[in-house]
């Protein structure tokens, strides 16, 4: 690896202090965070070469599958490049391949400001709503058919295949928790940080290991919402935000 650059106070160990231990059910989209900004802030530098698959997966407390599928995501977005065999190694590159990855590379500051801003917010919002959604079903207030649209909502993310059916299917799933909800002003809150989110989710590379953690999420607020649970609905959505937005901020910067 690369020595440190040589403005850094001598024994500085700037890794351990970015790269910290990850909760198990955040993994991957939390190793796509830390490594991403840790690259973006020159913890590890242009041209320097990643430390060993098996460090870097001992630093974060993950397996080496979930590290790769990390990793992954890096190439994807263009932040790296891993070479095998005899001397390989990943070697960051800071160079966007993908349409969606240039994009990103062009989004402005204060659109980020915002971007960043909107994932706050959504983190408000979105679990409200489930939660409500929930409150309503222990009420006895979601009749039959409000709870077979939500099904529904949620057959038609897991079917899609292509990504901008997917990105349309899961917007839709939001919208619907936010529309049994019964409030108006949450229906309308939801709805403008979906607008944002797609934004956003264009301007990084489809993966599908984020997609099935997604499904399976949306799976967990569903169940949540019919079993009549609040507390467990807004849990539950609020650690689906969560990972969304981390694999974002990683990504999108």
């Amino acid at each position: 690896m690369t020595a440190a650059p040589d403005h850094l106070p001598p024994g500085l160990d700037l890794q351990g202090s970015v790269l910290r231990p990850v909760r198990g059910h955040h993994a991957f989209e939390a190793c796509v965070e830390q490594l991403a900004t840790a690259i973006r802030l020159g913890v590890f530098p242009l041209g320097c070469t990643l430390p060993s698959e098996r460090d870097v997966a001992e630093r974060l407390h993950v397996s080496r599958a979930t590290l790769r599928e990390a990793m992954a995501a890096l190439r994807q977005a263009g932040l790296v490049e891993t070479t095998r065999g005899r001397g390989g190694g990943t070697v960051v590159t800071l160079k966007p391949k993908t349409p969606s990855a240039r994009a990103a590379a062009r989004i402005s500051a204060a659109t980020r400001a915002d971007w960043l801003d909107s994932l706050d917010f959504r983190r408000i919002v979105e679990p409200g709503a489930a939660q409500l959604a929930a409150q309503r079903s222990t009420e006895g207030d979601l009749d039959d058919e409000a709870r077979r649209q939500l099904t529904d909502a949620l057959d038609h993310v897991a079917a899609a295949r292509k990504p901008a059916a997917h990105r349309q299917a899961d917007s839709r799933f939001h919208l619907t928790v936010a529309a049994l909800s019964g409030s108006p002003r949450a229906i309308e809150a939801v709805t403008a940080v979906q607008s944002t989110l797609h934004q956003m989710l264009l301007t990084i590379p489809v993966l599908d290991a984020n997609i099935a953690h997604s499904d399976r999420q949306h799976s967990t607020v569903v169940r949540a919402i019919l079993a009549g649970r609040p507390d467990r609905a807004r849990h539950a959505m609020e650690q689906h935000c969560d990972d969304t937005a981390a694999l974002l901020r990683g990504l999108v910067g």
